[in-house]
């Protein structure tokens, strides 16, 4: 089914690729009724700056909003903002939110992202909303001890600001290397060792079994105390609403290579599983500019574009001084070589193999331009001999 321009269309999910969803709708000409439900009270706001600028303070909460109220108004939205949907009907049409309401529609667009992973024991902050920033903001500074778990690039990066705020930070990550299994070993280990430059207790292959009151216990029965308590292991995709709606639910929402998971229903951003043809593969994203970009995909497809969402993924991380960005997808990934730069200077390009071709690239230290060759050849499933021969061109 796709749906017409007059068309009752759903999105429930008020994030970026809600949004994104929402105003592509409308520029491609969707004149129906268009409804934006949120379980959050708030319009849409930016994510990626609360474990950064928000947490720092360098940002105050009047900048996170992705659009003006004018912006948003000019959508001529049907606002649900702090409602949660708890189930829909493929079948009937219908969005069913909490209170009871009932929301019909003819095209649905789901995008409501993911949810902190949690540890058994005493309650501890996580970092998801602006809430969580906030509360986590107000327990760092001089004086002050953090326990992170988790040390990905969520948990490190706010290591990074507490430990630049003053707070006692221990980072606790039960893998040999941080984010090996994504970067690769050699850059996990540059990473772990800014870290340690930066007065940061980082601990390696520990795993934390609960939170208890005043820190948290590790596997081998010790406890590490802490003031707070930050958990960063990893989120889950928001589907429980979805079940026994008919929709395939597998680690997110399953979508084909158009994001359609039925029949007028399409999955955009972190909830969205889905197959990239350029990758050859089933993937999930929780990155901004994916999210974004797969909302317009989905809105397009929607009203009938029909066209394969296959993009090079993109992400970035700040931490302590380094600015890292990355294209394509990592993980997985079976080689690493160092096309520019030096690991050891903290000022590198990295490309990445995966079976017979090149599939990624990061670049830490280093101005964007780097990366845009590199970007390019991923479209393009360079093969890795190619990549091979023109690292070795380079260095020649």
């Amino acid at each position: 089914m796709t749906a017409t321009t007059t068309s009752r269309v759903v999105i429930v999910g008020a994030s970026a690729a809600g949004l994104a969803a929402a105003e592509t709708l409308r520029r491609e000409g969707h004149t129906g009724p268009l409804t934006l439900i949120g379980d959050e009270p708030d319009a849409p706001y930016d994510r990626p700056p609360l474990s950064k600028e928000t947490l720092s303070g360098a940002w105050s909460p009047d900048r996170l909003p992705l659009r003006t109220q004018a912006d948003l108004d000019a959508l001529d939205l049907d606002t649900r903002y702090g409602r949660e949907a708890i189930g829909t009907s493929v079948a009937e049409g219908t969005v069913l939110l909490a209170d009871g309401t009932e929301v019909p529609y003819d095209g649905l667009i789901v995008a409501t992202g993911v949810r902190p992973r949690r540890l058994p024991g005493t309650p501890a902050h996580v970092l998801r909303t602006l809430d969580d920033a906030l509360a986590l903001k107000d327990r760092l500074g001089p004086g002050r001890t953090l326990a992170v778990v988790g040390a990905g690039f969520l948990g490190a990066e706010a290591a990074s600001v507490a430990a630049g705020l003053g707070t006692h930070v221990t980072l606790l990550e039960p893998a040999p290397v941080p984010l090996a299994h994504a970067v690769g070993e050699d850059v996990g280990r540059m990473l772990a060792q800014a870290h340690f430059d930066h007065g940061v207790d980082l601990r390696t292959g520990t795993g934390v079994s609960e939170v208890v009151p005043g820190g948290v216990r590790l596997d081998d029965g010790s406890v590490v105390e802490a003031d707070t308590v930050l958990v960063a292991v990893g989120s889950r995709p928001n589907t429980e609403w979805l079940t026994g709606s008919g929709l395939t639910l597998d680690d997110g929402l399953v979508c084909d290579e158009f994001s359609a998971a039925a029949p007028g229903v399409y999955g955009a951003g972190d909830v969205a599983r889905w197959h990239n043809r350029l990758f050859r593969t089933s993937m999930r994203i929780e990155h901004r500019t994916n999210a974004a970009e797969q909302g317009m995909a989905a809105a397009r497809n929607l009203l009938g574009a029909q066209r394969p969402f296959a993009p090079v993924p993109y992400f970035w991380s700040d931490q302590y001084d380094l600015k890292i960005r990355a294209y394509g997808y990592l993980r997985g990934h079976d080689e690493m070589r160092i096309a520019e730069g030096s690991l050891e200077e903290r000022k590198f390009t990295a490309v990445y193999r995966t079976g017979d071709r090149l599939t990624g690239v990061l670049a830490a230290g280093m101005p964007p331009k780097t990366t845009r060759p590199w970007q390019q050849a991923i479209a393009a499933s360079t093969p890795w001999r190619q990549a091979t021969s023109l690292l070795e061109g380079a260095a020649a």
